[in-house]
Protein backbone atom coordinates (compact mmCIF):
# COMPACT_ATOMS: atom_id res chain seq x y z
CA UNK A 1 0.00 0.00 0.00
CA UNK A 2 1.28 3.99 -0.88
CA UNK A 3 0.19 5.97 1.75
CA UNK A 4 0.28 9.77 1.94
CA UNK A 5 2.20 11.33 4.32
CA UNK A 6 0.10 13.64 6.54
CA UNK A 7 -0.11 17.45 6.09
CA UNK A 8 1.66 17.89 8.98
CA UNK A 9 4.76 16.01 8.17
CA UNK A 10 4.21 17.24 4.57
CA UNK A 11 5.89 21.22 4.06
CA UNK A 12 4.78 23.09 1.45
CA UNK A 13 6.78 23.05 -1.78
CA UNK A 14 9.73 25.08 -1.40
CA UNK A 15 9.13 28.67 -3.41
CA UNK A 16 12.82 28.67 -4.82
CA UNK A 17 14.89 25.57 -5.31
CA UNK A 18 18.72 26.35 -5.84
CA UNK A 19 21.95 24.92 -5.33
CA UNK A 20 23.84 26.83 -2.33
CA UNK A 21 21.45 28.26 1.02
CA UNK A 22 22.36 31.44 2.00
CA UNK A 23 24.17 30.29 5.66
CA UNK A 24 27.01 29.20 3.65
CA UNK A 25 27.66 32.41 1.60
CA UNK A 26 31.11 34.08 2.96
CA UNK A 27 29.42 37.71 1.02
CA UNK A 28 26.50 38.21 2.00
CA UNK A 29 25.58 41.18 -0.67
CA UNK A 30 24.67 39.74 -4.21
CA UNK A 31 26.35 41.91 -6.59
CA UNK A 32 24.23 43.47 -9.08
CA UNK A 33 25.42 42.13 -11.94
CA UNK A 34 24.63 38.35 -10.97
CA UNK A 35 20.97 39.56 -10.00
CA UNK A 36 20.02 41.59 -13.47
CA UNK A 37 21.63 38.31 -15.44
CA UNK A 38 18.99 35.87 -13.12
CA UNK A 39 16.33 38.52 -13.97
CA UNK A 40 16.82 38.56 -17.47
CA UNK A 41 16.70 34.41 -16.80
CA UNK A 42 13.31 34.24 -15.60
CA UNK A 43 11.80 32.55 -18.26
CA UNK A 44 13.23 30.13 -20.77
CA UNK A 45 12.14 27.35 -22.61
CA UNK A 46 13.67 23.59 -22.98
CA UNK A 47 12.01 23.08 -26.40
CA UNK A 48 13.83 24.40 -29.22
CA UNK A 49 12.19 23.99 -32.82
CA UNK A 50 13.61 25.31 -35.86
CA UNK A 51 10.15 27.20 -37.12
CA UNK A 52 10.67 27.92 -41.38
CA UNK A 53 6.96 28.98 -41.84
CA UNK A 54 4.17 28.82 -39.29
CA UNK A 55 2.28 26.45 -38.52
CA UNK A 56 -1.33 26.01 -38.96
CA UNK A 57 -3.12 23.20 -37.38
CA UNK A 58 -6.10 21.46 -39.04
CA UNK A 59 -9.47 22.77 -36.69
CA UNK A 60 -10.92 19.95 -35.84
CA UNK A 61 -14.42 19.79 -34.27
CA UNK A 62 -15.38 19.34 -30.46
CA UNK A 63 -15.70 15.67 -29.18
CA UNK A 64 -19.31 16.79 -27.77
CA UNK A 65 -20.53 17.65 -31.47
CA UNK A 66 -19.89 14.54 -32.73
CA UNK A 67 -21.46 11.06 -31.92
CA UNK A 68 -20.24 8.58 -29.24
CA UNK A 69 -19.41 6.33 -32.26
CA UNK A 70 -17.21 8.75 -33.81
CA UNK A 71 -15.45 10.32 -30.37
CA UNK A 72 -13.15 7.56 -30.40
CA UNK A 73 -11.66 8.52 -33.56
CA UNK A 74 -11.62 12.38 -33.28
CA UNK A 75 -9.97 12.13 -29.82
CA UNK A 76 -6.85 10.00 -31.17
CA UNK A 77 -6.74 12.59 -34.00
CA UNK A 78 -6.88 15.34 -31.21
CA UNK A 79 -3.91 13.74 -29.13
CA UNK A 80 -1.80 13.09 -32.24
CA UNK A 81 -1.91 17.44 -32.97
CA UNK A 82 -1.44 18.09 -29.50
CA UNK A 83 2.37 16.51 -30.32
CA UNK A 84 2.99 19.81 -32.16
CA UNK A 85 5.54 21.94 -30.29
CA UNK A 86 5.46 25.55 -30.40
CA UNK A 87 8.15 28.37 -30.24
CA UNK A 88 7.04 30.26 -26.57
CA UNK A 89 10.52 32.38 -26.34
CA UNK A 90 8.73 33.95 -29.05
CA UNK A 91 5.54 35.67 -27.77
CA UNK A 92 4.39 36.79 -30.85
CA UNK A 93 4.41 33.46 -33.22
CA UNK A 94 1.57 31.41 -33.97
CA UNK A 95 -0.62 32.88 -31.39
CA UNK A 96 -3.70 31.71 -33.30
CA UNK A 97 -2.54 28.01 -33.26
CA UNK A 98 -0.98 28.34 -29.58
CA UNK A 99 -4.04 28.87 -28.19
CA UNK A 100 -5.99 26.45 -30.19
CA UNK A 101 -3.58 23.45 -29.00
CA UNK A 102 -4.57 24.91 -25.23
CA UNK A 103 -8.14 24.92 -26.06
CA UNK A 104 -7.69 21.25 -27.23
CA UNK A 105 -5.74 20.26 -24.56
CA UNK A 106 -8.64 21.70 -21.87
CA UNK A 107 -10.86 19.60 -23.72
CA UNK A 108 -8.84 16.36 -23.11
CA UNK A 109 -8.81 16.92 -20.19
CA UNK A 110 -12.63 17.08 -19.65
CA UNK A 111 -13.14 14.40 -22.01
CA UNK A 112 -10.68 12.01 -19.47
CA UNK A 113 -12.52 12.98 -16.58
CA UNK A 114 -16.15 13.09 -17.68
CA UNK A 115 -16.10 9.94 -20.67
CA UNK A 116 -16.61 6.51 -20.64
CA UNK A 117 -15.47 3.75 -22.72
CA UNK A 118 -12.57 6.10 -24.77
CA UNK A 119 -9.26 4.11 -23.20
CA UNK A 120 -9.21 1.38 -25.79
CA UNK A 121 -5.74 -0.18 -26.41
CA UNK A 122 -5.26 1.79 -29.10
CA UNK A 123 -5.69 4.64 -27.07
CA UNK A 124 -2.86 4.10 -24.70
CA UNK A 125 0.23 4.49 -27.03
CA UNK A 126 -1.28 7.63 -28.72
CA UNK A 127 -1.67 9.76 -25.20
CA UNK A 128 2.12 8.47 -24.09
CA UNK A 129 3.40 9.46 -27.25
CA UNK A 130 1.35 12.49 -27.06
CA UNK A 131 2.88 13.17 -23.35
CA UNK A 132 6.53 12.38 -24.15
CA UNK A 133 6.34 14.66 -27.31
CA UNK A 134 5.73 17.35 -24.86
CA UNK A 135 7.26 17.06 -21.62
CA UNK A 136 10.42 15.23 -22.34
CA UNK A 137 13.47 17.25 -23.34
CA UNK A 138 16.86 17.95 -22.44
CA UNK A 139 16.82 20.93 -19.44
CA UNK A 140 18.99 23.65 -19.96
CA UNK A 141 21.97 23.98 -18.10
CA UNK A 142 21.71 26.47 -15.01
CA UNK A 143 24.49 29.28 -15.37
CA UNK A 144 23.18 30.56 -11.96
CA UNK A 145 26.05 28.40 -9.90
CA UNK A 146 24.99 31.42 -7.15
CA UNK A 147 21.70 30.49 -6.89
CA UNK A 148 20.58 32.05 -3.60
CA UNK A 149 17.00 30.35 -2.92
CA UNK A 150 16.07 33.19 -0.45
CA UNK A 151 16.35 35.64 -2.95
CA UNK A 152 16.85 34.69 -6.51
CA UNK A 153 13.49 33.68 -8.53
CA UNK A 154 13.26 30.30 -10.04
CA UNK A 155 13.74 29.74 -13.77
CA UNK A 156 10.29 29.27 -15.06
CA UNK A 157 8.98 27.26 -18.09
CA UNK A 158 7.99 29.40 -20.66
CA UNK A 159 6.25 26.44 -22.20
CA UNK A 160 4.03 25.98 -18.87
CA UNK A 161 0.52 26.91 -20.41
CA UNK A 162 0.96 23.82 -22.62
CA UNK A 163 2.62 21.87 -20.09
CA UNK A 164 0.53 22.54 -17.10
CA UNK A 165 -2.22 20.82 -18.82
CA UNK A 166 -0.30 17.89 -20.98
CA UNK A 167 0.45 17.03 -16.70
CA UNK A 168 -3.20 17.36 -15.65
CA UNK A 169 -4.18 15.16 -18.50
CA UNK A 170 -1.93 12.67 -17.89
CA UNK A 171 -2.56 12.72 -14.31
CA UNK A 172 -6.41 12.55 -14.81
CA UNK A 173 -4.94 9.42 -17.42
CA UNK A 174 -3.55 7.62 -14.78
CA UNK A 175 -6.51 7.73 -12.21
CA UNK A 176 -9.09 7.27 -14.94
CA UNK A 177 -11.58 4.04 -14.04
CA UNK A 178 -10.95 2.61 -16.89
CA UNK A 179 -6.81 2.74 -16.89
CA UNK A 180 -5.89 -1.19 -16.94
CA UNK A 181 -2.03 -1.17 -15.82
CA UNK A 182 -1.57 -4.10 -17.77
CA UNK A 183 -2.27 -2.89 -21.26
CA UNK A 184 -0.61 0.48 -20.18
CA UNK A 185 3.10 -1.26 -18.74
CA UNK A 186 3.94 -2.00 -22.74
CA UNK A 187 4.33 1.89 -22.93
CA UNK A 188 5.00 3.30 -19.34
CA UNK A 189 8.13 0.97 -18.69
CA UNK A 190 11.68 1.94 -17.65
CA UNK A 191 12.98 4.22 -20.30
CA UNK A 192 9.36 6.39 -19.59
CA UNK A 193 10.09 6.33 -15.46
CA UNK A 194 13.91 7.35 -16.75
CA UNK A 195 13.21 10.19 -18.77
CA UNK A 196 10.33 11.44 -15.75
CA UNK A 197 12.88 11.27 -13.17
CA UNK A 198 15.77 13.40 -15.47
CA UNK A 199 12.79 16.41 -15.35
CA UNK A 200 12.56 16.70 -11.47
CA UNK A 201 15.61 18.52 -11.92
CA UNK A 202 13.68 21.41 -14.03
CA UNK A 203 14.47 24.56 -12.26
CA UNK A 204 10.28 25.19 -12.02
CA UNK A 205 8.67 24.27 -8.93
CA UNK A 206 5.11 24.09 -10.60
CA UNK A 207 6.82 21.48 -12.85
CA UNK A 208 8.37 19.33 -10.34
CA UNK A 209 5.05 19.82 -8.19
CA UNK A 210 3.06 17.70 -11.50
CA UNK A 211 6.23 14.89 -11.93
CA UNK A 212 5.95 14.56 -7.89
CA UNK A 213 2.02 13.40 -8.56
CA UNK A 214 3.03 11.48 -11.84
CA UNK A 215 5.42 9.46 -9.92
CA UNK A 216 3.25 8.51 -7.58
CA UNK A 217 0.54 7.29 -9.26
CA UNK A 218 2.33 5.28 -11.77
CA UNK A 219 4.73 4.06 -8.42
CA UNK A 220 1.17 3.06 -6.98
CA UNK A 221 -0.50 0.93 -10.01
CA UNK A 222 2.88 -0.52 -11.61
CA UNK A 223 4.18 -2.82 -9.28
CA UNK A 224 6.62 -4.08 -11.81
CA UNK A 225 8.28 -1.16 -12.15
CA UNK A 226 8.84 0.05 -8.15
CA UNK A 227 11.69 -1.91 -7.04
CA UNK A 228 13.40 -0.03 -10.53
CA UNK A 229 11.96 3.76 -9.27
CA UNK A 230 13.59 3.12 -5.41
CA UNK A 231 16.54 2.21 -7.60
CA UNK A 232 17.17 4.93 -9.55
CA UNK A 233 16.07 7.61 -6.90
CA UNK A 234 19.06 6.13 -4.98
CA UNK A 235 21.38 6.26 -7.72
CA UNK A 236 20.04 10.21 -8.00
CA UNK A 237 21.04 10.82 -4.59
CA UNK A 238 24.20 9.36 -4.63
CA UNK A 239 25.17 11.26 -7.83
CA UNK A 240 23.42 14.73 -5.44
CA UNK A 241 25.64 13.64 -2.83
CA UNK A 242 29.06 12.58 -3.81
CA UNK A 243 29.46 14.48 -7.44
CA UNK A 244 27.50 17.37 -8.19
CA UNK A 245 25.50 18.75 -5.16
CA UNK A 246 23.38 19.99 -7.50
CA UNK A 247 19.41 18.58 -7.81
CA UNK A 248 16.66 20.43 -8.24
CA UNK A 249 14.04 18.31 -7.07
CA UNK A 250 15.33 16.66 -4.32
CA UNK A 251 12.59 17.51 -2.11
CA UNK A 252 9.93 16.58 -4.34
CA UNK A 253 11.32 13.23 -4.33
CA UNK A 254 11.68 12.91 -0.73
CA UNK A 255 8.30 13.30 -0.40
CA UNK A 256 7.34 10.84 -2.77
CA UNK A 257 9.64 8.26 -0.48
CA UNK A 258 7.93 9.55 2.48
CA UNK A 259 4.76 7.81 1.49
CA UNK A 260 6.63 4.88 0.09
CA UNK A 261 8.12 4.06 2.94
CA UNK A 262 4.79 4.12 4.90
CA UNK A 263 3.90 1.36 2.77
CA UNK A 264 7.16 -1.15 3.43
CA UNK A 265 5.67 -4.84 4.83
CA UNK A 266 7.80 -5.72 8.01
CA UNK A 267 10.70 -6.88 8.65
CA UNK A 268 11.96 -3.81 6.15
CA UNK A 269 14.20 -5.49 3.61
CA UNK A 270 17.82 -5.44 4.05
CA UNK A 271 18.44 -3.42 1.08
CA UNK A 272 15.86 -1.13 2.60
CA UNK A 273 17.86 -0.02 5.61
CA UNK A 274 21.02 -0.38 3.34
CA UNK A 275 19.11 2.68 1.90
CA UNK A 276 18.67 4.43 4.96
CA UNK A 277 22.08 4.40 6.34
CA UNK A 278 24.38 4.67 3.06
CA UNK A 279 21.84 7.07 1.25
CA UNK A 280 19.05 8.90 3.58
CA UNK A 281 21.75 9.88 6.21
CA UNK A 282 24.55 11.16 3.79
CA UNK A 283 22.04 13.85 2.43
CA UNK A 284 22.44 15.56 5.91
CA UNK A 285 26.13 16.43 4.90
CA UNK A 286 25.11 18.58 1.12
CA UNK A 287 25.17 22.26 1.63
CA UNK A 288 21.61 22.82 0.59
CA UNK A 289 19.92 20.63 2.89
CA UNK A 290 17.05 23.66 4.56
CA UNK A 291 15.82 23.04 0.74
CA UNK A 292 14.25 19.35 1.55
CA UNK A 293 15.73 18.79 5.27
CA UNK A 294 11.49 18.61 6.73
CA UNK A 295 10.89 15.61 4.27
CA UNK A 296 13.76 14.30 4.87
CA UNK A 297 13.66 14.46 8.08
CA UNK A 298 10.17 12.97 7.44
CA UNK A 299 11.50 9.92 5.67
CA UNK A 300 14.06 9.22 8.47
CA UNK A 301 11.30 9.00 11.18
CA UNK A 302 9.00 6.81 9.12
CA UNK A 303 11.72 4.35 9.13
CA UNK A 304 12.26 4.62 12.38
CA UNK A 305 8.47 4.10 13.74
CA UNK A 306 8.97 0.74 11.16
CA UNK A 307 11.91 -0.75 13.14
CA UNK A 308 12.94 1.24 16.11
CA UNK A 309 16.21 -0.97 16.14
CA UNK A 310 17.33 1.14 13.64
CA UNK A 311 17.14 4.39 15.95
CA UNK A 312 21.46 3.27 17.08
CA UNK A 313 22.54 3.42 14.00
CA UNK A 314 20.45 6.42 12.68
CA UNK A 315 21.61 8.47 15.71
CA UNK A 316 25.11 7.66 15.51
CA UNK A 317 24.96 8.62 11.84
CA UNK A 318 23.60 12.08 12.50
CA UNK A 319 26.87 12.55 15.31
CA UNK A 320 28.75 11.49 12.59
CA UNK A 321 27.66 14.13 10.45
CA UNK A 322 26.92 16.59 13.29
CA UNK A 323 27.74 20.37 11.41
CA UNK A 324 30.72 22.23 12.93
CA UNK A 325 30.96 25.16 11.37
CA UNK A 326 27.21 26.05 10.12
CA UNK A 327 25.05 27.42 13.54
CA UNK A 328 21.83 27.31 11.02
CA UNK A 329 22.42 23.38 10.14
CA UNK A 330 23.08 22.81 13.54
CA UNK A 331 19.86 24.60 14.66
CA UNK A 332 18.37 22.16 11.85
CA UNK A 333 20.22 19.01 13.24
CA UNK A 334 18.33 19.28 16.65
CA UNK A 335 15.45 20.24 15.27
CA UNK A 336 15.38 16.75 13.17
CA UNK A 337 16.58 14.86 16.62
CA UNK A 338 13.58 16.05 18.73
CA UNK A 339 11.60 14.38 15.76
CA UNK A 340 13.58 10.62 16.89
CA UNK A 341 13.57 11.23 20.62
CA UNK A 342 9.33 11.59 20.41
CA UNK A 343 9.27 8.18 18.98
CA UNK A 344 12.20 6.41 20.42
CA UNK A 345 11.80 3.42 22.43
CA UNK A 346 13.01 3.49 25.71
CA UNK A 347 15.46 0.75 25.27
CA UNK A 348 16.82 2.61 22.40
CA UNK A 349 17.56 5.42 24.21
CA UNK A 350 19.65 3.68 26.48
CA UNK A 351 22.19 2.59 24.11
CA UNK A 352 22.49 6.36 22.89
CA UNK A 353 22.18 8.32 25.62
CA UNK A 354 25.63 9.01 26.13
CA UNK A 355 26.89 10.20 23.25
CA UNK A 356 23.89 12.14 22.71
CA UNK A 357 23.98 14.41 25.56
CA UNK A 358 28.00 15.04 25.22
CA UNK A 359 26.75 16.26 22.15
CA UNK A 360 24.06 17.99 23.77
CA UNK A 361 25.97 19.64 26.13
CA UNK A 362 28.16 20.82 23.71
CA UNK A 363 25.43 22.36 21.79
CA UNK A 364 23.97 24.16 25.65
CA UNK A 365 27.46 26.02 25.74
CA UNK A 366 27.37 27.01 22.19
CA UNK A 367 28.06 31.07 21.79
CA UNK A 368 24.93 31.23 19.11
CA UNK A 369 22.32 31.57 21.24
CA UNK A 370 20.32 29.74 18.93
CA UNK A 371 21.80 26.60 19.09
CA UNK A 372 21.68 26.94 22.79
CA UNK A 373 18.42 27.79 22.78
CA UNK A 374 17.31 24.72 20.52
CA UNK A 375 19.03 22.15 22.57
CA UNK A 376 17.46 23.68 25.57
CA UNK A 377 13.99 23.12 24.46
CA UNK A 378 14.18 19.61 24.76
CA UNK A 379 13.43 19.90 28.50
CA UNK A 380 9.80 21.44 27.41
CA UNK A 381 9.23 17.90 25.82
CA UNK A 382 7.56 15.87 28.01
CA UNK A 383 8.69 12.81 26.67
CA UNK A 384 12.12 13.43 26.52
CA UNK A 385 11.40 14.81 30.22
CA UNK A 386 10.29 11.35 30.99
CA UNK A 387 13.07 9.32 29.56
CA UNK A 388 15.62 12.06 31.21
CA UNK A 389 14.34 11.29 34.27
CA UNK A 390 14.33 7.55 34.02
CA UNK A 391 18.08 7.49 33.01
CA UNK A 392 19.28 11.12 35.25
CA UNK A 393 21.73 9.28 36.90
CA UNK A 394 23.27 8.85 33.77
CA UNK A 395 22.77 12.18 31.77
CA UNK A 396 22.81 14.77 35.16
CA UNK A 397 26.70 14.60 35.21
CA UNK A 398 27.08 14.37 31.67
CA UNK A 399 25.32 17.83 31.35
CA UNK A 400 25.68 19.35 34.82
CA UNK A 401 29.49 21.28 34.73
CA UNK A 402 28.15 23.13 31.05
CA UNK A 403 24.99 23.69 32.51
CA UNK A 404 26.09 25.02 35.34
CA UNK A 405 29.28 26.90 33.93
CA UNK A 406 27.06 28.86 31.18
CA UNK A 407 24.20 29.74 34.07
CA UNK A 408 26.87 32.28 34.92
CA UNK A 409 28.93 33.16 31.82
CA UNK A 410 26.43 33.13 28.87
CA UNK A 411 25.98 36.36 27.34
CA UNK A 412 22.96 36.02 26.77
CA UNK A 413 20.22 36.70 29.86
CA UNK A 414 17.40 34.36 28.12
CA UNK A 415 19.67 31.58 27.72
CA UNK A 416 20.85 31.82 31.50
CA UNK A 417 16.76 31.72 32.31
CA UNK A 418 16.65 28.94 30.79
CA UNK A 419 19.60 27.04 32.16
CA UNK A 420 18.18 27.78 35.22
CA UNK A 421 15.01 26.11 34.55
CA UNK A 422 17.21 23.72 33.71
CA UNK A 423 19.28 22.85 36.33
CA UNK A 424 15.78 23.36 38.65
CA UNK A 425 14.05 20.21 36.85
CA UNK A 426 17.60 18.20 37.49
CA UNK A 427 17.53 18.98 41.11
CA UNK A 428 13.98 18.26 41.45
CA UNK A 429 14.61 14.53 39.62
CA UNK A 430 17.78 14.07 41.76
CA UNK A 431 18.52 16.03 44.51
CA UNK A 432 21.09 13.59 46.36
CA UNK A 433 23.02 13.44 42.92
CA UNK A 434 22.02 17.04 41.98
CA UNK A 435 24.02 18.17 45.44
CA UNK A 436 26.84 15.54 45.03
CA UNK A 437 27.73 17.58 41.64
CA UNK A 438 27.68 20.48 42.43
CA UNK A 439 29.77 19.95 45.73
CA UNK A 440 32.34 18.78 43.36
CA UNK A 441 32.11 21.36 40.69
CA UNK A 442 32.83 23.78 43.26
CA UNK A 443 35.74 21.88 45.02
CA UNK A 444 36.91 21.44 41.24
CA UNK A 445 36.76 24.91 40.69
CA UNK A 446 38.58 25.85 43.62
CA UNK A 447 41.41 23.49 42.52
CA UNK A 448 41.66 25.14 39.51
CA UNK A 449 41.85 28.45 40.94
CA UNK A 450 44.65 27.28 43.20
CA UNK A 451 46.65 25.96 40.69
CA UNK A 452 46.26 29.25 38.79
CA UNK A 453 47.17 31.30 41.86
CA UNK A 454 50.18 28.84 41.95
CA UNK A 455 51.27 29.59 38.13
CA UNK A 456 51.16 33.18 38.46
CA UNK A 457 52.95 33.14 41.73
CA UNK A 458 55.35 30.96 40.26
CA UNK A 459 55.86 32.89 37.19
CA UNK A 460 56.35 36.04 39.25
CA UNK A 461 59.66 34.88 41.59
CA UNK A 462 61.06 33.66 37.56
CA UNK A 463 60.62 37.52 36.49
CA UNK A 464 61.81 39.11 39.75
CA UNK A 465 64.75 36.41 39.26
CA UNK A 466 65.67 37.40 35.86
CA UNK A 467 65.38 40.53 36.47
CA UNK A 468 67.92 40.35 39.22
CA UNK A 469 70.22 38.16 36.87
CA UNK A 470 69.77 41.49 34.10
CA UNK A 471 71.02 43.60 36.40
CA UNK A 472 73.95 41.84 37.54
CA UNK A 473 75.29 40.93 34.29
CA UNK A 474 78.29 42.20 33.81
CA UNK A 475 79.26 42.16 30.38
CA UNK A 476 77.09 45.08 29.40
CA UNK A 477 74.49 43.26 27.33
CA UNK A 478 70.57 43.94 27.98
CA UNK A 479 68.22 40.85 28.22
CA UNK A 480 64.74 41.01 27.16
CA UNK A 481 62.65 38.80 29.22
CA UNK A 482 59.20 38.44 27.68
CA UNK A 483 56.63 35.36 28.42
CA UNK A 484 59.33 32.98 30.14
CA UNK A 485 61.90 33.56 26.81
CA UNK A 486 65.38 36.00 27.39
CA UNK A 487 66.96 37.20 24.44
CA UNK A 488 69.68 39.63 23.36
CA UNK A 489 72.86 40.40 21.41
CA UNK A 490 75.05 37.86 22.21
CA UNK A 491 72.99 35.79 24.74
CA UNK A 492 72.21 32.59 24.37
CA UNK A 493 67.74 31.96 24.18
CA UNK A 494 66.18 30.02 27.04
CA UNK A 495 63.24 28.28 27.37
CA UNK A 496 61.39 27.56 30.85
CA UNK A 497 58.88 24.30 31.05
CA UNK A 498 57.15 23.51 33.71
Amino acid sequence: NVKSPPPSATPPLPALPGRTPSVDKVDGFSRKSVRKARQKRAQSSSQFRSQDKPIDLVQLPLLKDVSAQEQPELFLKKLQQCCTLFDFLDTLSDLKMKEYKRSTLNELVDYVTLSRGYLTEQTYPEVVKMVSCNIFRTLPPSDSNEFDPEEDEPTLEASWPHLQLVYEFFIRFLESQEFQPSVAKKYIDQKFVLQLLELFDSEDPRERDCLKTVLHRIYGKFLGLRAFIRKQINNIFLCFVYETEHFSGVAELLEILGSIINGFALPLKAEHKQFLVKVLLPLHTVRSLSLFHAQLAYCIVQFLEKEPTLTEPVIRGLLKFWPKTCSQKEVMFLGELEEILDVIEPTQFVKIQEPLFKLIARCVSSPHFQVAERALYYWNNEYIMSLIEENSSVILPIMFASLYRISKEHWNPAISALIYNVLKAFMEMNSALFDELAANYKSDRQRERKKDKEREDLWRKLEELELRRGIQNSDGHNALFCTGKITGPGCHRKHFTF
